[in-house]
């Protein structure tokens, strides 16, 4: 069986800490707590469960707290947990299976992250697979025959354990402040973090964030060293500031340079949306449909099902 070290970093989650530790704690042999400068009860909580109770000083970035709280594991794996989770007695019973089953060439487990639609920001389903479980201790492997290589891909398992995903609030302001940040320091966003930030705004963004985020997205659309994925999400961004701000020049040039490259529905929803608005409804039918049946969406599910499909309903409706 394998040993497990349950990680945190948690700031001010005197609400939730107990709710989640209560479901965790017998499923680990270590639990680790970094907390981040909480004003509350949290760390008084903490103490409770845990002697590795640790602080760290904020700095703005998750990734360095992350790193610091898995270093003061000891144990083969290291759950990564957030406050706001839960697991429910039918997924302690699949976790103690996994823990009994675990092949030792696994070094990542993925776990299913469910209730996600809750205080939504990021997702599109409500129900995803995470990497939760890690290796502490990462083992370099020689593979093949012949022109024998070391193996550097993780070798990741599918688990059929569901966490439950429980928050009291939106996390939305404080993410996209961060994204901001990052822009306004000269950080170069990943294609990773360039998909996360355009697909923030599209799910759960305002239009004051939007018009933040518009000369981001705007100079990576034009940017040559990006890929077309990458410019699309970009062109999405752009067109949808533009769109919000009455900018129509501005709108139809991103617009027109995804359709270009080969569209996706949030563009052809934006369209649809446009069209709609300068009731010239035969135009907008057809990127409603362009939208719901001719293109995938890449940012928010919804542009690419419910809402065109809604719109071609009532669309209809008003002609008859």
């Amino acid at each position: 069986m394998i040993t497990v070290s349950l990680c945190m970093i948690v700031k001010n989650e005197e609400k939730l800490l107990a709710r989640c530790l209560d479901s965790m704690k017998d499923l680990a042999e270590e639990i680790v707590i970094v907390d981040t400068g909480s004003t509350d009860k949290t760390c008084e909580i903490a103490a409770r469960y845990t002697k590795k109770l640790f602080h760290f000083s904020w700095t703005g970035d998750f990734s360095q707290a992350r790193n610091f709280a898995f270093s003061k594991c000891t144990q083969e794996y290291i759950y990564s947990a957030d406050a706001d989770e839960v697991i429910d007695e039918e997924n302690r019973e699949r976790f103690r299976v996994l823990k009994q089953a675990l092949l030792p060439e696994i070094e990542i487990v993925q776990m299913k992250y469910g209730n996600q639609l809750s205080y939504s920001t990021i997702y599109n389903f409500d129900e995803e697979y995470r990497p939760k479980l890690y290796k502490r201790l990462r083992y370099f492997v020689w593979e093949y025959p012949i022109h024998e290589a070391v193996r550097l891909d993780s070798v990741i398992y599918d688990s059929d354990v569901v966490i439950t995903h429980m928050p009291e609030q939106s996390h939305t302001p404080r993410d996209l402040a961060t994204f901001e940040k990052m822009v306004e320091s000269g950080v170069v966003l990943d294609k990773r973090m360039h998909n996360l930030y355009a697909k923030e705004l599209f799910v759960s963004g305002n239009s004051n964030d939007f018009s933040r985020a518009s000369a981001f997205f705007k100079k990576a659309a034009e940017d040559q060293e990006r890929d077309g994925d990458t410019m699309m999400e970009a062109c999405c961004v752009a067109a949808r500031a533009a769109h919000l701000n009455g900018n129509l020049h501005e709108m139809m040039k991103y617009a027109l340079k995804a359709v270009a490259a080969g569209s996706c529905s949030e563009i052809c929803y934006e369209l649809g949306e446009h069209y709609r608005e300068t009731e010239d409804y035969p135009e907008a039918e057809i990127w409603y449909y362009n939208a719901a049946y001719e293109t995938q969406s890449i940012l928010n599910v919804h542009c690419g099902d419910d809402w065109p499909r809604s719109a071609l309903t009532e669309l209809e409706a008003q002609r008859t």
